[in-house]
């Protein structure tokens, strides 16, 4: 019987030298066979880019996004507005005809901003216009007068106020400056320093139990593999003050439209293209984790999973995370962008709501673009429509739909 069995082992093995057995004997088995596999959907890559940059859907996703900023505003954790955020888009996913609308829930921390206020009262008087970071604990009720003020440039004029918890010891608070330097108890920084300066102080800032909240998700359901998963996701949630409209707006729509592109086509792919839209991003992927844990279960059918969250500027390539077989396969899809020229790979996927997923081996893809004035608007005032380009987004659909649609539809999931 032993004989038997290596005979047919030896047979077997001349028609797949070279090659993996696939999942259904018919997948290409050489690199220059999957290059050729690529190379095929070159006609529908420049469908998507026509339609995305070009045609009917030109500037939709800013024009989406748009309406969407100007109605909700910003959404933080816990608010009415990111309550007000996921009901409009599971609505406008539903409109817009995609498959499995739902919306998973889960738990969120919910802190309020309230009232904040800070004067300097020596060397002259001056009112500060301050911008507490997240989590900061409120002040006394009426505030307090810094007792060991720092040497800081009193030219700046927009100064972020850090409370520390209750127990710390030595200080309350700190002043950070914004776009200027501060001596905390070191070297002296460049400015006009040595300047003694006195601060009020008044912050309402609140914590409350956490929040229910849900994770945003849409398909379109794979024609053949409905069981494996392309994931393509941006959080929902923001910041709360600005509208949030490039932290992540502009990310959670272009990945909203990368499902609207490839329906609009009338197009297919083997597996499933599924959108989420984060949940309370801000506070560390908060409903990303809770999104893991109910679905790592099924971690071998999640073929990869990208996230856009550093702004839809001028796009430049994609960063990835995955093995040496996979980037390859990666760059040779980043070619069928050629007619917008964006067609560079970078190491490293980035993306607080996908890592989970990439810690344990899954593939991650970030949209990786332009980011020079990023953290001009980040977390501030600034970050409104103001900030978007239509053209720009329009690029940044045309990469993220293109390489999310061919990585669903080839014949066999990236490897790991």
């Amino acid at each position: 019987m032993k004989y038997l069995f290596l005979i047919f082992f030896i047979n077997f093995l001349p028609q797949y030298a070279g090659k993996s057995l696939s999942r259904d004997g018919n997948y290409p088995k050489t690199f220059e066979d999957i290059k050729k596999e690529i190379a095929g959907y070159s006609s529908i890559a420049k469908a998507i880019i026509d339609l995305a940059v070009h045609g009917k859907a030109q500037n939709r996703s800013y024009e989406r996004l748009a309406v969407f900023a100007d109605t909700i505003g910003p959404r933080l954790s816990g608010s009415k507005n990111l309550d007000a955020a996921i009901k409009y888009m599971f609505s406008a996913l539903q409109e817009d005809r995609l498959e499995n609308v739902h919306l998973e829930p889960v738990k969120v921390p919910h802190w309020e901003r309230g009232e904040e206020f800070a004067v300097m009262l020596e060397p002259r008087n001056h009112s500060i216009a301050i911008l507490g970071l997240g989590s900061s604990i409120a002040t006394p009720p009426e505030g307090f007068v810094s007792a060991e003020p720092q040497q800081i440039s009193f030219l700046t004029l927009l100064i972020s106020i850090c409370a520390l918890t209750e127990d710390s010891t030595g200080c309350i608070s700190c002043l950070l400056a914004s776009g200027d330097r501060v001596k905390m108890g070191g070297d002296d920084y460049p400015g006009p320093l040595g300047t003694k300066v006195v601060v009020y102080l008044k912050m309402g800032a609140k914590t409350y139990p956490d929040s229910s909240s849900f994770n945003t998700v849409a398909e379109i359901v794979g024609s053949k593999y409905p069981e494996q998963i392309v994931l393509v996701s941006g959080h929902l949630d923001s910041w709360d003050v600005g509208q949030g409209a490039m932290d992540d707006g502009g990310g959670a729509f272009i990945s909203w439209e990368a499902l609207s592109l490839v329906k609009d086509l009338g197009l297919r792919p083997k597996r499933t293209l599924r959108l989420v839209l984060w949940t309370g991003e801000e506070q560390g992927g908060i409903g990303a984790e809770q999104y893991y844990q109910l679905h790592k279960k099924n971690i071998s059918n999640f073929d990869v999973v990208m996230e856009s969250d550093e702004g839809t500027f001028r796009p430049m390539g994609l960063a990835f995370t995955g093995t040496d077989e996979a980037r390859d396969i990666v760059k040779e899809i980043m070619t069928l962008l050629l007619p917008i020229n964006i067609t560079d790979i970078y190491d490293t996927a980035d993306g607080t709501d996908i890592d989970y997923w990439m810690r344990d081996g899954v593939p991650g893809a970030s949209l990786r673009d332009d980011i020079s004035k990023y953290f001009w608007f980040h977390h501030s005032h600034g970050d409104t429509m103001t900030v978007q380009d239509p053209n720009q987004m329009n690029l940044c659909a045309a990469v993220w739909t293109v390489v999310s649609y061919v990585i669903a539809d080839m014949k066999e999931m990236l490897p790991r």
